[in-house]
């Protein structure tokens, strides 16, 4: 049986939206950074048992600093949401908590993955002891780059959504 889901994939500018996307889709990673305006939807059909797939459809949102201002109607019909920020860029997660809470205001009651992005760049010591500071929950930090926890991560939400249903 094979049923679609619709996954946001939204965060600020230039957090690796895409190339997590990307990543997850097609297994190619490109330095080559070009600004998503609008939506971008790709699909991938994942197995989560020999009887039973997936089919997510990813909605890469463009980024903005302002989490208030996505479009409502890009959010209608989610079925769980991915919440990406830069693990080197402090500007993209302060306010981590306050977008959080405005997200599930638009969309609530949907599985929601907070991903850590760019791992690549920065020593694990480094990296926990930043967000043990500053009390911020992440389910996975990846790097699109590398590809490391990408597939972990689509996974998981693939799980989540066929276990809610």
């Amino acid at each position: 049986m094979q049923s679609s889901k619709k996954i946001v994939v939204l965060g600020h500018f230039g957090v690796g939206k895409t190339s997590l996307i990307r990543r997850f889709v097609t297994d190619t990673f490109s330095d080559n950074y070009k600004v998503t305006i609008g939506v971008h939807i790709t699909k991938k059909v994942v197995e989560i048992s020999p009887d039973d797939t997936i089919s997510l459809i990813l909605w890469d949102l463009e980024g903005t600093d302002d989490i208030e201002s996505i479009r409502n109607a890009y959010l209608l019909g989610t079925h769980g949401v991915v919440f990406v920020f830069d693990i080197t860029r402090p500007s993209t997660f302060q306010h981590l908590n306050n977008d959080l809470k405005i997200v599930s205001s638009k969309i609530p009651n949907v599985p929601f993955l907070v991903v850590g992005n760019k791992t690549d760049l920065v020593a694990p010591s480094e990296l926990k002891s930043v967000f043990d500071e500053n009390n911020i929950s992440v389910d996975f930090f990846t790097s699109a780059k590398t590809g490391d926890a990408v597939n972990d991560l689509f996974s998981k939400l693939a799980n989540q959504l066929v276990s809610d249903a």
